[in-house]
């Protein structure tokens, strides 16, 4: 019994290493396809960093996705699956334009039906405006196919976090993860804590990332107000995200061990809350 009671001592650190190497990046964009993979791998290995798993979309950058041109989309959603066939590790994020109208709507059922689980939509760089009725049509087509919608919401759009907000109010049943958690506009969501206090007003289907935010607000004067924020809106409901190759995740994990949180709140953080939404 003493020598396993020492074994179990001895291991415990490496367990605890273990624990903080389990992380699952859910923004990455692949510009340039298995080169941006084989780039993303070798700076995660330079520094001293792996994840278990990533979540992948093409467009962004020099790639916007803009309507018009629903067969190209078409075209480049199955070549990131055909890519996320090759790296296991790999979730593949598709895109549509909500302008597109049936031809995006279809676009989701087929897929869906491939076995992609998250839907990515960015207001800005794709130039639509989230309260159109568009977007709320494909926001509960998505949410009916069983995916999870990510939208971009750092806050450089008019009223970002309000009509986030709302167009999820108007799609209960579909889950959302906000990338960036408003940006520098990331107080409004403590509204959450009180929205949530409305009996059937809001449900639990508001997640964030916190790329690029994180960064800004460690170290910083706002770092208090950030962590107050993140324990407001729910610590269940936030995940680590990168936004490679704009921001390293090592850049963005140093950023998230400075706030004030207990280790049990940053590993929900770094991937168990990306696995209960997923499934993973």
């Amino acid at each position: 019994m003493r020598t396993l009671l020492l074994s179990l001592a001895l291991f415990a650190p490496f367990a605890s290493v273990a624990a903080e190497d389990r992380v699952i990046d859910t923004h990455v964009h692949l510009w340039n396809g298995a080169e941006s993979v084989a780039d993303y791998r070798a700076k995660l290995k330079a520094a001293g960093l792996s994840v278990e798993r990533f979540g992948a979309m093409w467009f962004g950058g020099p790639n916007q996705a803009r309507a018009g041109n629903p067969a190209d989309i078409s075209a480049r959603n199955d070549a990131l699956i055909a890519l996320a066939k090759d790296h296991p590790d790999m979730i593949p994020i598709a895109t549509v334009h909500p302008y597109d109208g049936e031809a995006a709507l279809a676009e989701v059922t087929r897929v869906a039906g491939r076995g992609v689980k998250i839907l990515k939509i960015h207001p800005h760089t794709q130039g639509f405006d989230a309260a159109d009725p568009r977007v709320l049509a494909l926001v509960q087509h998505a949410g009916a196919a069983g995916m999870v919608v990510l939208l971009d919401n750092g806050g450089i759009v008019p009223a970002d976090n309000e009509k986030l907000f709302n167009l999820a109010l108007a799609a209960p049943k579909t889950r959302f993860i906000l990338a960036h958690m408003g940006g520098l506009g990331f107080r409004f969501w403590n509204i959450l804590a009180l929205a949530r206090t409305a009996e059937g007003l809001f449900g639990e289907n508001i997640y964030f990332d916190i790329s690029a935010s994180v960064i800004l607000a460690a170290d910083s004067p706002i770092e208090d107000e950030y962590v107050w924020t993140i324990r407001n809106v729910g610590i269940d409901q936030v995940l680590i995200a990168s936004d490679y190759p704009q921001i390293s995740l090592a850049k963005t994990l140093d950023a998230l061990d400075k706030l004030d949180l207990t280790e049990e709140e940053r590993a929900k953080i770094r991937s168990g809350n990306a696995k209960r939404l997923l499934g993973l």
